[in-house]
């Protein structure tokens, strides 16, 4: 992995990515590869596998595009209130070790932080009522609001106008290795890819991009991850 050095008197925003980053991602691979195909196997009268491999199928169907991650458009397309599901199962939505230790690290730095998520705004309702984490942080900007996902090109410039950050006085942490490259290309100075999305899985670094297991490096400006 690069070492990571964080100077953060060179950095005004701090954009976070949300699931993956600051919550576990546990939650979502659960939800999504496991409880939905379930329930979808109940209702179709399937096995559990075949109504996986469909639900996979339908994923990578619209993937990179907003329907992709919206809950309203998925409710419709599975016929089962994937809302109400992310409200039934609550209890599994929980920060990453590390996450509001590093939040109020930033606060106290007097920095402006916002979440950037691909997340359909439903269901950051129910993980901002889960958590509090709209209240750890100045905004919440989903990428309905942007209009795009923030590995398509067009969501960096979008993404600028909306909120007014400086790319080379900002620093974007994602676990998305595509939402990362696009960052990159736009010209975000200050890239970091959280390599422990979720609880439940080993970490994944890359190699192109400094990649951190925990927030530790990011705490006292920075040390070898």
């Amino acid at each position: 992995m690069t070492p990571l050095s964080v100077n953060w008197n060179d950095i005004d925003d701090v954009l976070l990515d949300m699931d993956g980053t600051l919550l576990d991602r546990h939650f979502d691979n659960f939800f999504f590869e496991e409880e939905l195909p379930r329930r979808y196997a109940t209702l179709h009268g399937l096995p559990f596998e075949e109504a996986r491999d469909r639900l996979m199928t339908m994923y990578r169907s619209v993937e990179g595009e907003l329907a992709w991650t919206d809950l309203h458009y998925w409710t419709k397309r599975v016929d089962i209130d994937v809302v109400a599901m992310h409200k039934e199962l609550d209890h599994m939505i929980c920060f990453l070790p590390g996450a509001e230790e590093f939040l109020r690290y930033l606060r106290q730095l007097g920095k402006r932080v916002t979440i950037v998520t691909n997340a359909h705004e439903a269901g950051v309702s129910v993980k901002a009522a889960k958590t509090g984490l709209d209240r750890r942080v100045d905004r919440i900007l989903d990428a309905f609001e942007v209009g795009y996902l923030k590995m398509r090109p067009e969501y960096w410039p979008n993404c600028q106008r909306l909120l007014g950050f400086d790319p080379a006085r900002s620093l974007y942490m994602d676990d998305d290795e595509g939402c990362l490259i696009a960052a990159k290309r736009f010209g975000v100075a200050h890239l970091i890819h959280s390599a422990k999305s979720s609880s439940q899985l080993p970490p994944a670094p890359l190699a192109q991009f400094v990649s951190v297991t925990s927030f530790a490096p990011l705490l006292n400006g920075g040390l070898t991850s």
